[in-house]
Order: structure tokens, then C-alpha cells, then sequence
């Protein structure tokens, strides 16, 4: 899909993914200290808007027009102090260059193939603070044939491990693990990735 196909998709429905945010930033997030974020690819905002709610700045990336609009008139029902931590950018994160000013970066949902995504995770992993987390999920390669939903253009899913291999040791791999929600029609399997400039922790995770 180019920017006017999801300008169409996101035209066609007020709110294409709800406006909770999504499980595992939750589950995630709510162990940091707040800083400022950035979400690549945002879509209607669920979770910049979220994260704002928690006194995260964020700048929210898409190249949907009619998503950032969407998601500036759903931030326009929060308060002034919420609104005031969100910036919505409209631009191809893929071309998006960066500096080193982020405490926490989303990627979520965006697929592409696989020389595209790889640029995306650079540039993702470029915006990183020292201590700064990288946070990727997506929907596994292997949820074509055993999970449910999704895109079914295998080219464009992944899997934790090439992640891992996106990454190329530019980060310290904290979490790379297969993640499983419930949704309409069975169980979708997603990819997840958290990787960091310095260690969270002393083990790391690779399931």
C-alpha cells in the first residue's frame, strides 16, 4: 500500500483499530519512566495518545494524512496538557532522519519489505538515547498458516530473529519473543522485539 491507499482506509472508518492502546505498550511502558517518545508509523494515535496520557511527549509519525487528522480529533477530547505532548508529523518513516533525542521508540504494525523495513529499523534505532528502548511488534511470519488475521503477503511479515538481524548488533537485544492475541476468528501470532543502547537487564530473552 502507497499513502493514498491508507488515506482510503482510514477515510473508510472513523476509528480502523480502536482507540485502546495495544496490550503489550501497556505491558511494557508502565515500567518506565516517562520521557519522550517516538511512534513510527502511529496511525490514528491509540498509542501516542496513550503514552501522552501518561506524561509521555511523543511525536507521532505516518505518510496518512487522514490518519493524523483522525488521531488529532481524537487527541481534541483530551486535555490541553495532553494535547500539548503530542506532535503529529506526516512523512515517510522510511526516509525519516532522526536525531538521537527519543527515551523510547515504536514500531508497530508496519510492515514492509523486508529492504524497507530494514531502513525503517535503522532509522528507528538511530533515534535512541544511550538508555533509549526500541520497541517493534508485528504480525509473525507464521500467522499466515497457524494464526489468524493480518496481512497474508508473507514478504512483508517477520519474525523475531530477523529483527534481531535488522538490528546487527547496533543494540543490546533485551526481548525477542513470539507474542499471542486473541482476536476475531482464533489466536494471531506477532513478532516482538525490545532492544536498548545499554542493557536492561541481565539476561536477555530470545523465544
Amino acid at each position: 500500500m502507497d499513502a493514498t491507499d491508507w488515506d482510503r482506509k482510514y477515510d473508510g472508518r472513523e476509528l480502523v483499530y480502536g482507540e485502546a492502546p495495544n496490550a503489550t505498550l501497556v505491558e511494557v511502558a508502565t515500567t518506565l519512566e516517562r520521557g519522550r517518545a517516538l511512534d513510527l508509523a502511529s496511525g490514528q494515535g491509540r498509542n501516542a495518545i496513550w503514552l501522552a496520557t501518561r506524561g509521555w511527549t511523543v511525536d507521532a509519525v505516518d505518510f496518512s494524512s487522514v490518519a493524523l487528522t483522525r488521531a488529532s480529533h481524537v487527541a481534541d477530547s483530551a486535555p490541553r496538557s495532553v494535547r500539548e505532548r503530542l506532535t503529529w508529523i506526516h512523512a515517510d518513516v522510511t526516509e525519516l532522519a532522526t536525531e538521537p533525542n527519543y527515551d523510547l521508540v515504536l514500531m508497530f504494525y508496519l510492515h514492509l519489505p523486508p529492504e524497507a523495513r530494514r531502513k525503517a529499523v535503522s532509522a528507528a534505532a538511530s533515534a535512541l538515547k544511550p538508555d533509549g528502548i526500541l520497541m517493534i511488534l508485528g504480525h509473525h511470519t507464521s500467522n499466515i498458516e497457524s494464526g489468524a488475521g493480518g496481512p497474508q503477503e508473507i514478504e512483508i511479515l517477520y519474525t523475531p530473529q530477523d529483527l534481531v538481524s535488522d538490528i546487527d548488533s547496533r543494540l543490546t537485544i533485551v526481548t525477542a519473543e513470539n507474542r499471542y492475541r486473541d482476536v476475531s476468528g482464533g489466536t494471531a501470532i506477532d513478532a516482538l522485539l525490545l532492544a536498548s543502547r545499554s542493557a536492561l537487564g541481565s539476561n536477555t530473552d530470545r523465544g
